[in-house]
């Protein structure tokens, strides 16, 4: 019933590709419109609300250095740097 479409982003000048299966999508949930702006650039804007995130400054629990982390450190719970979070993760 649909069609691959192939739309010029408004935003970049990019070509992107409206799926069958997205305008199926479209179809369900009563969107009229097609898409204007490629996905790059969708979430590009979606993201460009939100305020920078703070980080906060912690001493890494495993190695010593420097960790940067999302939230203010508690006393008791361990805080882990990026390159030995990422190591716990991968001998999980």
């Amino acid at each position: 019933m649909y069609n691959d479409k192939v739309i010029v982003c408004k935003q970049c000048g990019k070509e992107f590709v409206f799926s069958a299966r997205d305008q199926e999508f479209y179809a369900e949930k009563g969107y009229t419109n097609e898409p204007k702006s490629c996905k790059e650039c969708r979430k590009a804007r979606a993201g460009a609300d939100r305020p920078a995130r703070e980080m906060f400054k912690a001493v890494c629990t495993n190695c010593g250095g420097e960790a940067l982390v999302p939230f203010n450190p508690t006393s008791g719970k361990p805080i882990y740097c990026a390159a030995c979070f990422a190591a716990m993760r991968q001998q999980r």
